[in-house]
């Protein structure tokens, strides 16, 4: 997916609720989605909860975009024509329909509910991405994980994982990064992560035992999902801050609830993002648009696609800073 929002507005955070500083009831920080549309006169509208203004990352985390349930009918579905990446990984996880997803690596492959698809962009990477005739509704998330810097310039890489779901008080998990619940997913990445689906029965309560050392995120799909004080309502994220050795999620509603918990070690550098781009300077962010202007080698070419290839957007008339969380307490 293409992050068509080169200058996010300053959004501000949702409610922000103070629990004890404890294992048993963290503090969980409430950041409130902003719709971003994909463009085209028929667009589809996404939801944005990363980077935002009060935090830009959660572990190597940079960018979640949630969508759907989308008629594709009314809508004409995904259509994000070949558009380049670079110093990231992107992460695909779908709740129902489908997505073919071509590169420059040559890949071409389908992403099915509860399967995932992690495109490495390293040094240059370019996709596309379209929903199948098959598909009536288009629902799920988009995740961007930014490459640290011994690894910002590795080579183009394509994995998928199918993980088997697993059954905990109630909850069904599926871990496609990282390690839950009794389940590691086979994934490579650069830093220690976690992302996972959870679906809670009715009225349903799970305490799962996580790494002290990560600070994670839960973004929720659908119902209302209590994380120690705070309930998350749909297409809210709730933050919370390394320390805790166990995340209880309750289901506040009366029918299933989703979200997708995400995880890792705070990421200390800092990063310039701009477009699809994540670099450490605004030079590396020049540098890079330039040279996908001018279908460099860098990027590579994505055969199949019935179109052109996507323009980067105008530089803004500023020297793009890196973006930093705010200071931990």
């Amino acid at each position: 997916m293409s992050d068509v929002e080169t200058e996010p507005a300053a959004v501000g955070a949702g409610a922000l609720v103070d629990g004890r500083q404890s294992a048993e009831v963290p503090r969980v920080d409430v950041i409130s989605a902003r719709e971003v549309p994909l463009g085209g006169p028929r667009a589809m509208t996404v939801r944005r909860t990363l980077p935002h203004r009060t935090r830009t990352l959660i572990g190597a985390w940079c960018f979640a975009d949630h969508y759907g349930p989308n008629d594709v009918a009314a809508t004409s579905g995904m259509d994000v024509p070949p558009h380049p990446h670079t110093g990231l990984q992107t992460v695909s996880w779908l709740f129902s329909g489908e997505i073919e997803h071509s590169d420059s690596l040559g890949t071409r492959a389908l992403i099915r509910a509860g399967e995932m698809n992690l495109m490495t962009g390293g040094y240059g990477i370019a996709h596309a991405e379209v929903s199948t005739p098959r598909t009536d509704i288009l629902h799920g998330v988009q995740l961007w994980v930014t490459l640290p810097e011994e690894h910002r310039n590795a080579e183009r890489a394509f994995q998928h994982h199918v993980p088997e779901p697993g059954q905990i008080d109630g909850a069904e998990i599926r871990v496609f990064l990282g390690s839950l619940a009794g389940d590691t997913s086979p994934v490579r990445t650069f830093t220690p992560l976690l992302g996972a689906e959870v679906v809670l029965a009715p009225r349903a309560r799970v305490s799962l035992p996580v790494d002290t050392a990560f600070e994670h995120g839960v973004l929720v799909d659908s119902g209302d999902v209590r994380v120690a004080d705070a309930v998350l309502r749909p297409a809210e994220l709730g933050y919370v801050r390394p320390g805790t050795d166990s995340l209880t999620l309750v289901n506040e509603s009366d029918g299933p609830a989703r979200a997708i918990l995400l995880g890792g070690t705070p990421f200390e550098e800092e990063i310039v993002m701009w477009w699809n781009f994540v670099g450490r300077s605004h030079d590396d962010i020049v540098r890079a648009r330039q040279e996908w202007e001018a279908a460099s080698d860098r990027f590579g070419g994505v055969e199949g696609y019935p179109g052109g290839r996507l323009p980067a957007p105008a530089l803004p008339n500023a020297v793009i800073t890196p973006r930093k969380n705010p200071p931990r307490r």
